[in-house]
């Protein structure tokens, strides 16, 4: 703990010019002695900190002491610091303020950002997001209600191994209990999440089934072709940016989308009826007749209007 904080006074020292012992102590819940005492261990390493005398006065480091920035650039600093603070937000993260106050002594001069990330973290999320994380590093099991694919709650307790943020949703992976094998959680489906004081230790193969964590898909996607008309078309790229495209005279186009067993896709549905009118399912033919159906049930509940 001693060996961290005076690496933390050290990059401290080096983000600003001039800061007093008790304001170090505050920073590290220490006394002013322990402070005092932290400087002679740095001082008698070779770090050249310098007493400042008066009511501004305190410790810095000599004028011309600087990191080697040889490590890295300007713009790889610039994005890691993006990124951190991004991710700082979201987790409330000490440790990742204290990694960007560290950047920043290799690149301290102030920039107008080029690059800006934005996890898009709802709400409730950003709640549960802290304790998943704090049950991961402490490797305490977490136990929640989850709505499953089918609509179904289901009570679940899980050793969480990894935290994942992909297609603008946040998921958690790790060991399922009541299923006795991996699984991986959308955390917008997640209900009273609880972190235990049952402590978990990673199976043997948790390291083998983080790296094959990845779906099989062979063999069993299939292409979904839309027709989209000329007003509909910044609302289907935006879904399926990276689908194959073809441009036509009338401003129409024809989407080709590759998706892993879209009869069964639920999400797929929701995003192609939200289309209205503005997109058309050319294929699979049975996709077309499911979409029907749905429509039906809709305008069975507004009959009456």
């Amino acid at each position: 703990m001693k060996l961290e904080r005076l690496i933390s006074i050290i990059y401290k020292l080096l983000n600003h010019d001039v800061l007093s012992a008790a304001m170090l102590a505050n920073e590290f819940q220490v006394s002013p002695r322990t402070i005092y005492r932290d400087i002679d261990v740095l001082c008698a390493a070779g770090f050249p900190v310098v007493a400042y005398q008066g009511t501004k006065g305190g410790y810095g480091l000599m004028d011309g002491y600087k990191m080697d920035k040889s490590l890295l650039g300007s713009y790889d600093v610039a994005s890691l610091i993006t990124v951190l603070n991004s991710l700082s937000t979201v987790f409330e993260d000490e440790r990742a303020q204290g990694t960007i106050e560290r950047l920043q002594t290799i690149e301290p001069e102030i920039r107008t950002p080029s690059l800006a990330v934005d996890l898009e973290t709802r709400r409730t999320e950003i709640g549960v997001l802290p304790l998943l994380r704090t049950s991961i590093t402490q490797r305490r099991v977490v136990r929640f209600d989850y709505i499953n694919a089918q609509n179904e709650r289901r009570a679940r307790e899980l050793e969480p191994l990894r935290l994942h943020f992909k297609f603008g949703n946040w998921y958690v992976y790790g060991y399922c209990r009541p299923r006795q094998d991996y699984r991986e959680f959308r955390l917008s489906r997640m209900l009273n999440v609880l972190l235990t004081q049952d402590p978990f230790e990673p199976h043997p193969e948790a390291a083998e089934k983080l790296e094959a964590n990845k779906p099989s898909w062979d063999g069993q996607v299939d292409d979904v072709v839309l027709r989209v008309s000329p007003e509909a078309l910044a609302e289907v790229m935006d879904q399926f940016h990276q689908a194959e495209k073809q441009f036509h005279e009338d401003g129409s186009m024809t989407v080709r989308i590759p998706v892993y067993q879209p009869l069964s896709a639920r999400w797929l549905w929701s995003i192609l009826l939200s289309f209205g009118g503005g997109a058309e399912v050319l294929e699979p033919i049975e996709l077309r007749g499911i979409l029907k159906e749905q429509l039906q049930k809709a305008l069975k509940l507004y009959e009456e209007v």
